[in-house]
Formats: structure tokens, sequence, C-alpha cells
């Protein structure tokens, strides 16, 4: 038995044999209940808002090529002081696709996705994309940790670990 593969929480499925020669610009906009899933997903408190303009273009004969960009506002958690703060990231999207059995011509296309069943889901691209651009240790801006091994040098001057701490020993 053939198990169907999961529907993912933001799709947007695109029809590659129906995009003109010229290429074609989707615009996306997660809905309430896809930004919940997205953060569920991404393991951070909230996605607030996310959006993309990404342009599809034929590429090298059965393939299509992606990019645009898309923008979030995200809440995470500061691994400093543990308080959630928000932000707006804006990020690129570049993804390559080629039909099943399609011949790598050279190394850049050895990163091209497979294109299943004539179709390249594209909001799922905007959220792989937002997923693997997130700071996986984020701080809010501003915030600094007390002291550095770094700070207990003079300028130029490389303290070894143990002399560090054994200065932090003797406080």
């Amino acid at each position: 038995m053939k198990h169907a593969r999961p529907v993912p929480e933001f799709s947007r499925p695109l029809q590659t044999d129906r995009v003109p020669k010229a290429g074609s610009v989707e615009k996306l906009r997660a809905e309430p209940r896809e930004l919940t899933a997205l953060a569920k997903r991404m393991k951070i408190p909230a996605i607030h808002a996310l959006s993309a303009e990404v342009r599809a273009t034929p590429w090298r004969g059965g393939g299509i090529k992606l990019e645009g960009h898309l923008t979030a506002d995200i809440e995470q958690v500061s691994v400093i002081s543990l308080e959630a703060f928000r932000e707006t990231v804006s990020i690129p999207v570049s993804r390559y696709f080629l039909p099943p059995g399609a011949v790598v011509v050279n190394e850049s296309e050895d990163d091209a996705d497979p294109i299943e069943g004539g179709i390249v889901d594209i909001g799922e691209v905007v959220a792989e994309t937002l997923a693997l651009d997130l700071d996986p240790y984020p701080r809010k801006p501003g915030e600094a940790f007390a002291e550095h091994v770094e700070d207990a040098a003079a300028p130029g001057e490389n303290p070894s670990p143990f002399a560090v701490l054994a200065r932090d020993k003797q406080k």
C-alpha cells in the first residue's frame, strides 16, 4: 500500500507545465491557521505574517527556476534573556527543480530538487527557506553576554582557557 505524502502547512502548488516561457510571478500570503502551524513546525512562539513574491521560470527543458524573496514577521525567544521578541526578516528565495530522470549536466544542477507529479509547491519552498534561515540562537537586538572569555585578556593577548579559569576561581 502506497502512503500519501502529508500536505505541507503552507501549500501553494504550481503545475510546472503551465508556467509560460516568459515566466510568471507568484504572490503568496499565509493565512492565520497556516501561520500557527508553521510556527509550531519551526518551534518558535509565533509567525505573525508571511508573504513572498516568487518568479517561476522554465529552466533546462522541463525544469523550473524559482527566484524571489519572502518577508516574515516572526517572534522568537532570546537565548540570553529568555524573553520573546519580534522581528521582521526579508530573505531571498532561490531554488531549482528538474523532472525525474533529468540528466545533471554540471555541479550547480546537483542541488536541483525533483519535480514530483508535475507540481512544485512554492509555499513549501518559502516555508523551507524561512526555516533554514532562522537563527538557531536568536537574541534580542542589542543583547550580549555579560562577559566573554575574549574580554578577559588585554587587547592583542589571547589567554589560555586555563588562565581564565584560574582567574575566575580567585574571584
